[in-house]
């Protein structure tokens, strides 16, 4: 399994950070507000953020000529549909709950790629699959009655993560050759006109101003979650296996379910403390580098 650099732990750990505590700030952003107007603000709030960190580092975001379709394509999954499911669930579940159900994404992705390219993983990637899923079990075990009452919520979850997982293995092997950075834009763009429309058909009845706390939550997902955070994940997914980048994100749903705890008052339990070492050591399986095949040298 393609082991990472260390730029890519770094951006990795940034990514887990920003995207872990993200899930309690989303659902205070969508307390009492329209939860696709909250995320359609976040989505074109990051648009101006992506066109200036393009545009300082000389990166041109013209599309290229014919790939109009192909990005639709990856859009849908990996932009559209995974926001969609995940804000309309997390406004039925906790948010460390709606982490969890979501980060099942690297078990659908592993499915797709075998269900559609054949992928067979190796041993290590079974083995870090196993302990995510134990992991995520474990995270889930405490809930599984307020699961069964809100099952609409983890219905969409699970969906949003399929979606996800799907994306992830179609984006691995797109053929589009630009910067991360206008990927994300033209992504963000498409599925931004979508949403708006799907916006003002069921909610512009509940258009209001954001508080200042949902203004945070707009300014935090536009400039760190979508301005930066999603063009660090499409790196790590167009250049990693579908299971090893999935796998690399497993630790933000334990950032989200602590970080609910600090900032919402939800509880961990002991299944939260040992899911968080099964879903480290299921990290392991994706950080360590493989020996190089053994060279023989020799006269003919």
């Amino acid at each position: 399994m393609t082991s990472f650099s260390r730029k890519d732990l770094v951006l990795l750990a940034l990514l887990t950070l920003i995207w872990g505590f993200n899930w309690p700030i989303m659902k205070i952003g969508v307390t009492n507000y329209p939860p696709l107007t909250f995320r359609i603000l976040g989505l074109i709030g990051s648009l101006p953020v992506l066109w200036l960190a393009a545009r300082s580092k000389g990166m041109p975001l013209a599309l290229p000529r014919g790939k109009l379709m192909l990005l639709a394509r990856l859009a849908i999954p990996n932009v559209l549909l995974w926001n969609v499911f995940m804000i309309m669930g997390i406004t039925m579940l906790s948010s460390g709950r709606s982490a969890i159900i979501g980060y099942t994404m690297p078990v659908w992705a592993l499915l797709f790629g075998l269900l559609l390219y054949r992928e067979r993983p190796n041993r290590m990637a079974w083995f870090g699959i196993a302990c995510a899923f134990l992991g995520t079990v474990l995270l889930m075990s405490s809930e599984f009655e307020k699961l069964s009452g809100q099952p609409l919520g983890s219905i969409l979850m699970l969906a949003g993560a399929a979606s996800w997982g799907y994306g992830t293995v179609r984006m691995k092997r797109a053929a589009i050759d630009m910067p991360n950075v206008t990927l994300t834009f033209w992504m963000v763009l498409l599925s931004s006109v979508v949403l708006t429309l799907a916006a003002a058909l069921f909610e512009s009845a509940a258009w209001r101003l954001p508080t200042p706390a949902q203004w945070l939550a707009i300014a935090y997902n536009a400039v760190l979650v979508f301005g930066f955070a999603f063009v660090v994940w499409f790196r790590l997914a167009r250049t990693l296996p579908p299971v090893a980048s999935g796998l690399s994100v497993m630790m933000i749903p334990v950032v989200g379910v602590f970080s609910g705890a600090w900032m919402l008052g939800e509880t961990p339990h002991w299944q939260d403390y040992c899911a968080m070492v099964l879903i480290l050591v299921s990290l392991g399986t994706v950080m360590l580098k493989r020996k190089p095949p053994a060279t023989i040298s020799g006269a003919d």
